[in-house]
């Protein structure tokens, strides 16, 4: 039997997956699971979601020649602009796509979790849209270094909730989610923003987001005459961008998929969010993965400078593609990173987000030949990290 990188009907990726909720939870996930794909694939919903798409986020986004990082590398460079889409990156695709399916069940009040704030932003923007309540969960720590994107929130009227426990970050935040989840459960759908949490999320977040690999098919197609890249990098905190840059390719054994994961100061530092380097077999959000955890199973508190990366585990889609070699994983230090950053920005006229710049710094590393095409997924703009930029670069 051929391998297979799809989710099974129990919500499983290889061994990774699963639905483990509290029995509170139970008739939420249990009514998203028993319903999702026939919203999907019903052709109304197929319409409604692909015209927003197109006319409110401004999809298809280009994918462009990135002729300078080409020539210093000296390969075939190509960035798939998620940063374009409206608030800023790829979030936006699943937010979309779940908004819509949180109307066909009945809810009028939204909750979601955030890190960088960009699944917040989205959240807020698409709550906006269609005139539903938002609580927006993040880290009393991330509130303070993603400020412009907690005002953005404000101003799309969402109510920010600062989480305070733990390391006040991107775990804590999800965890409040749920938490609020569990106390709301007939009104409130919870937005997840990531390829976590229990089944059916990883699926549905990576059908939603799957529009990326889709678009970047059809235009190779038209710019080289072929359909698939030699590579796709793309950054993996949970893993949306990465899942939805992956998704055609996955069954595509000519496409190397390559995930960069953050390093912090370092695997080895004790200040690191690489899940797959770091982390073994274990139970998180909801389902089954890799996560970093101590040896009696409590979780060890990530560190990176990009918000979006600093979550101590990654989604079951990634932890199979991780154990079967499907993808490659390349940890990547904020050093690099930055490095990387201000390198695309002084190269090719584009600033990226850090989270992005995990993505760029595997370059140096992957020694790809000057025939082969290699696609970048440039997952958001980096307006969101000008402060981090400055601080940590001198740019003032």
């Amino acid at each position: 039997m051929a391998m297979t990188y799809q989710v099974d009907e129990k919500g499983y990726y290889g061994e990774f997956g699963g639905a483990f909720i509290p029995e509170m939870l139970y008739p939420n996930v249990e009514e998203l699971r028993a319903h999702y794909l026939d919203i999907i694939n019903d052709s109304s919903f197929q319409k409604e979601f692909h015209d927003l798409l197109k006319d409110y986020v401004g999809r298809p986004t280009p994918l462009f020649e990135a002729k300078r990082l080409s020539e210093k590398y000296q390969t075939q460079i190509y960035l798939k602009r998620e940063d374009l889409c409206h608030t800023g990156a790829h979030k936006v695709n699943n937010t979309i796509g779940q908004i819509l399916v949180a109307k066909k069940l009945g809810k009028n009040k939204i909750v979601a979790e955030t890190g960088a704030g960009q699944h917040g932003v989205a959240t807020a923007t698409v709550c906006a849209l269609m005139g539903l309540e938002c609580i927006v969960y993040m880290g009393a720590i991330d509130i303070e270094r993603q400020a412009p994107n907690v005002a953005r929130m404000r101003m799309l009227g969402a109510k920010v909730v600062a989480a305070q426990s733990g390391s006040k970050t991107l775990k804590d935040a999800t965890n409040e989610a749920m938490r609020h989840w569990i106390n709301n459960p007939v009104d409130t759908h919870y937005i997840i923003g990531s390829v976590v949490g229990p089944h059916p999320y990883p699926d549905m977040v990576a059908r939603f987001q799957s529009v990326i690999s889709e678009e970047i098919k059809a235009q190779l197609t038209e710019k080289l005459g072929r359909n698939y890249p030699d590579y796709v990098l793309a950054c993996v905190g949970g893993g949306s961008n990465a899942a939805g840059a992956f998704y055609h390719f996955l069954d595509e054994a000519r496409t190397q998929l390559i995930a960069a994961e953050a390093a912090g100061q370092g695997v080895g530092s004790g200040h690191s969010a690489a899940t797959t380097f770091l982390g073994k077999s274990g139970v998180l959000h909801g389902s089954k993965s890799l996560l970093m955890q101590t040896e009696d199973g409590q979780v060890i508190e990530p560190y990176s400078i990009s918000a979006g990366l600093d979550y101590p585990g990654i989604g079951p889609m990634h932890a199979h593609l991780f154990k079967t070699g499907r993808a490659h994983f390349y940890d990547i230090t904020d050093e690099e990173a930055l490095a990387s950053a201000l390198e695309l920005s002084q190269l090719e006229g584009i600033i990226p987000a850090l989270e992005s710049a995990h993505a760029l710094a595997v370059l140096p590393k992957l020694q790809a030949k000057p025939h082969e095409v290699v696609v970048i997924n440039l997952s958001g703009r980096g307006d969101k990290d000008l402060a981090t930029y400055q601080q940590r670069l001198n740019l003032l």
